[in-house]
């Protein structure tokens, strides 16, 4: 019979720093924009110009998008403290068309309290119930 011994030489594995230096990690960029869907970032992607900037020399005078504005921009709440602080007579007139004479006392972002004048209750009215308000020495503007 022949000899069939192989010549086997222990095998050694790759400890785990050899493993992991090989891979090369890949973080996702979490600024997407909203056309990317999920998809890996491509050069050719990255290269491609946004849809205002197309059409080369076109759009150089002030060629940046617009910012959007902001979503609030506290007017109504600057309005109301202002007439608040003065105790500004105030005629708030409901969506039914009825006269509300009094003074802003309070308000948030839901309602306003009113401290009648004339001897009426005071009211908290909701806003989303007011048509329009002005001052009581001023024209309704209707």
């Amino acid at each position: 019979m022949k000899d069939t011994t192989l010549d086997s030489a222990p095998v050694q594995r790759p400890t785990e720093q050899e493993t992991f230096s090989n891979r090369k990690l890949i973080r996702p960029s979490l600024t997407r924009s909203n056309n990317d869907h999920g998809h890996a970032p491509t050069e050719a992607r990255r290269e491609r110009p946004e849809r205002g900037d197309r059409g080369g020399d076109r759009n150089k005078g002030g060629g940046e998008r617009k910012i959007a504005p902001p979503e609030q921009t506290n007017a109504e709440n600057f309005y109301y403290q202002k007439q608040m602080q003065s105790k500004t007579p105030m005629v708030i007139v409901l969506c039914d068309d009825e006269e509300i004479h009094g003074v802003i006392e309070w308000y948030d972002k839901n309602c306003i309290k009113v401290n009648r004048t004339g001897g009426g209750p005071n009211l908290m009215i909701y806003k989303p119930s007011i048509k329009y308000l002005y001052k009581e020495g001023e024209n309704s503007g209707k």
